[in-house]
């Protein structure tokens, strides 16, 4: 009889690893949560603060003014029809979460991609990290949320961080390395040094392309917060879990719908942001 290969400790072994951050770097896990926890009370009371008929004026004033007029409509009626769904508080909560989960994940993603851009170095490190992100599933990104920082929207900004920050950092180092090595050498020529030629020639040239890289780290966000629900991050995709638990489908159709409308209009405004700036 052939004896059995031992198995390989890798759980144990991942579990270990996470036993022992939780245990000597809460501190940082502490730090982070203020952090978050204060600016999504923040987002969530100002937008919560006005009338819902006011916030969804604004709301769509900003989209006319990044975007267009068509999409300034949509904004307008998409909005006034998640309040007339009773499903304001949670939308407002939504975008709460996919606001402050890019705002961190595109400060993180753009340097670490502008990095890679420069050095090859980096570059080699970073690009397999990367492709181990985007394949991995996107439940197993809220398994290590919990032990850190338990249940909660915390968790649910953590794990979406960790989900969305890959396009950021691939378009950021893409757009970069596609800037014309004539240029390159022309700001050379003129006695450029590194930083004057990423701040006023690489990074102006590469905007486009970077921009496209915030629209996805945005859409990618907003899909995390739905499957966060799961670990307590409510909003839209706890009302679509919610829907699912008490085998609603008509709220969770409704649910839904909301979720859709709100990653319409950020798509749109983020694309046509993209797109003026390729155009000047």
């Amino acid at each position: 009889m052939d004896m059995p290969l031992p198995r390989i400790p890798l759980g144990g072994a991942i579990e270990s690893i996470l036993d022992f951050l939780t245990d000597n770097f809460a501190f940082i896990t502490k730090a982070f949560s203020g952090f978050v926890k204060a600016g999504l009370e923040l987002l969530d009371g100002v937008m919560l603060f006005l009338p819902p008929w006011l916030m969804i004026l604004i709301l769509a004033g900003i989209a006319w003014r990044l975007s267009s007029r068509r999409i300034a409509i949509f904004t307008l009626f998409g909005f006034l029809l998640i309040w007339n769904l009773g499903l304001w508080e949670a939308t407002v909560s939504t975008i709460a979460l996919v606001l402050i989960a890019t705002l961190i994940a595109v400060t993180i993603g753009i340097p670490v991609g502008i990095l890679a851009a420069l050095f090859h170095g980096i570059h080699r490190v970073v690009m397999p990290i990367l492709d181990f992100m985007q394949t991995m599933p996107a439940f197993v990104y809220l398994i290590p949320a919990i032990p850190f920082f338990g249940l909660g929207k915390v968790s649910a900004i953590f794990s979406t961080v960790i989900f969305a920050m890959p396009p950021a950092i691939r378009l950021t180092c893409l757009g970069i390395q596609q800037v014309p090595g004539e240029l390159i050498e022309a700001a050379d020529a003129f006695g450029s040094n590194r930083w004057q030629k990423l701040t006023k020639l690489q990074i102006p040239l590469a905007s486009p392309t970077i921009m496209a890289g915030i629209n996805q780290t945005i859409m990618l966000s907003l899909s995390m917060v739905v499957i966060a629900a799961m670990i307590g991050a409510k909003g839209l995709g706890g009302e679509v879990w919610k829907a699912i638990q008490r085998f609603q489908p008509g709220a969770g159709f409704e649910a839904g719908i909301g979720v859709v409308i709100v990653a319409i209009v950020l798509d749109r405004i983020t694309q046509k942001i993209g797109t003026s700036r390729k155009l000047h």
